[in-house]
C-alpha cells in the first residue's frame, strides 16, 4: 500500500469514526503512543503511516481505517492526546491551584505532549490544520484552565480581579517553555536523587507567578 501524504479535502480535528464493527481502544493507543514515538525519532517530514503501523504493530490498513492521511494521523493523535488530560482540581486555594497547573504543565512538556508541540508548533507556520489543532487542542484547554485558576481566586477574594483571566495562561506556558525547551541548563538540571527540571521549575516560577495576578507576599 502506498503512503498516504496528501488528500482532497483539509484534515479535521474531530474526524469520525467510519461505520462498522467498534474501533479497538488498544490499537487506538498503540497507534497514538506509536505516532508520538515516530515523531520523537524523525520529526514530522520523516514521519510515515508505514513506519508507525510497524512501531503499533498493525497493519496499515488497519491505520488507514482510523485515519486517511499522515496529516489526520498527526491531528488525531493530538486530540486524542489532549482528551486523555484530567480535569484541573480545585484544590481551595490560589497557591494549590497555581502549583497543580504548573505541575501539570511541566509533566506535559516533559512527556508526550511536549514532543507534539515541538511538531506542531514547527510545522503551524505552513500547516493550517495543524495551526489549528495546536490552538483548539492544546492552546485554549490551558487558556481555559488557567482563567479558571484566577476566577476561583477572585471569588474566594484571594485576588483582585484581572482585566483578563487568560493572561495566567500566557505566563504559565510561556515561563514554562522557556524554562524546559529554552534553557538548556535547566533542561538537565535534574537528578535521579533530586527534583526533576519540571518540578525545579515549578518550584522557582510559583512565588513569581503568585505576585504577578496580585497574591499578596509572605
Amino acid at each position: 500500500m502506498t503512503e498516504r501524504t496528501e488528500s482532497s479535502r483539509p484534515a479535521s480535528t474531530a474526524r469520525q469514526p467510519s461505520r462498522g464493527r467498534p474501533r479497538d481502544a488498544g490499537r487506538d493507543r498503540a497507534l497514538l503512543e506509536a505516532t508520538v514515538a515516530v515523531l520523537q525519532e524523525s520529526g514530522y517530514g520523516g514521519l510515515t503511516t508505514a513506519a508507525v503501523a510497524k512501531r503499533a504493530g498493525v497493519s496499515t490498513a488497519t491505520l488507514y481505517r482510523r485515519w486517511r492521511s499522515k496529516e489526520d494521523l498527526v491531528v488525531g493523535t493530538a486530540v486524542r492526546w489532549a482528551s486523555d488530560l484530567g480535569p484541573q482540581p480545585d484544590t481551595g486555594s490560589l497557591d494549590g491551584d497555581l502549583t497543580a497547573l504548573l505541575k501539570d504543565k511541566a509533566e506535559t512538556l516533559e512527556g508526550p505532549g511536549g514532543r507534539l508541540l515541538h511538531v506542531l508548533i514547527g510545522e503551524a507556520a505552513h500547516n493550517e490544520a495543524l495551526a489549528r489543532v495546536l490552538d483548539t487542542a492544546i492552546i485554549q484547554p490551558v487558556r481555559d484552565r488557567a482563567a479558571d485558576v484566577v476566577c476561583r481566586a477572585v471569588a474566594r477574594g484571594d485576588i483582585p480581579p484581572l482585566q483578563d483571566a487568560h493572561v495566567l495562561a500566557d505566563l504559565v506556558v510561556g515561563s514554562m517553555v522557556s524554562r524546559l525547551f529554552l534553557t538548556p541548563d535547566a533542561a538537565h538540571s535534574g537528578t535521579t536523587d533530586g527534583p526533576s527540571s519540571g518540578e525545579a521549575a515549578t518550584r522557582e516560577l510559583l512565588p513569581f507567578l503568585l505576585r504577578a495576578v496580585g497574591a499578596p507576599s509572605g
